[in-house]
């Protein structure tokens, strides 16, 4: 666990708690690290939701697959994210979603009724760690409201400059790098690959954005007319 304090310091669940006090806190939650490798699942659809991860190095996804079979991004994730909490404390009996390694990765899995119910140690951290993960559920809720926002829009056009227009935001910078390469990108805004492929070469030529692979600059003559 020392090698990953570092990473646990940074993760939300632990903020306003003194480091020193972390490996405590760990041996209260319990829970076990787990390594994945790329593209193998870390929490399936229909699991019973009661996990909480927190990933400790590499990327992930938490995705959705419709019954048709499309494939949807919600969220992406690296070292010191969480996931699985917003279901595990919604009561929700099976998960709604999946979380798959988008790299080899490892994460610290533990129960989420570890976190909401306090030991029999009365540890001090407890009251600090639900404020936490209640601030944690409420930020990924945003979150969710902020992508139900990009892919409202019509077309394909609309859902990219949206989504380029919050990133830009984000960074706060008209010049920045996404977490996606073109096919995650598609799946994210929920749209054909192909559409979104020449949605972005009609863009360059109309000199609204230039891009290289997940590196995008919203160029000086694109409007808040051409985003919204």
């Amino acid at each position: 666990m020392k090698e990953h304090l570092s990473i646990l310091q940074k993760c939300p669940l632990f903020t306003g708690v003194d480091p020193k006090d972390i490996p405590v806190m760990m041996t209260c939650l319990g829970g076990t690290i787990r390594s994945f490798s790329k593209k193998e699942t870390i929490i399936a659809e229909g699991d019973p939701a009661e996990t909480v991860g927190i990933l400790l190095s590499g990327r992930a996804q938490i995705i959705r697959i419709d019954y048709f079979g499309s494939r949807s991004i919600l969220a992406e994730m690296g070292p010191s994210d969480m996931f699985g909490e917003s279901y595990a404390c919604a009561g929700m009996e099976q998960m709604p979603v999946a979380v798959v390694a988008t790299e080899d990765c490892t994460a610290l899995l533990t129960d989420c009724f570890r976190i909401t119910h306090a030991c029999s140690n009365a540890c001090i951290f407890h009251q600090q760690m639900i404020y936490n993960l209640l601030r944690v559920v409420a930020e990924k809720n945003i979150g969710f409201h902020e992508k139900l926002e990009v892919i409202s829009g019509r077309t394909t056009r609309d859902k990219l400059l949206s989504y380029l227009a919050l990133q830009a935001k984000k960074q706060d910078s008209v010049s920045f790098e996404i977490p996606f390469d073109r096919q995650e990108l598609a799946d994210y805004l929920e749209v054909d690959r192909s559409g979104l492929s020449a949605e972005i070469s009609k863009l360059r030529k109309e000199g609204i954005l230039e891009s290289e692979k997940n590196r995008f600059t919203l160029l000086a003559g694109c409007s808040l007319t051409d985003i919204y």
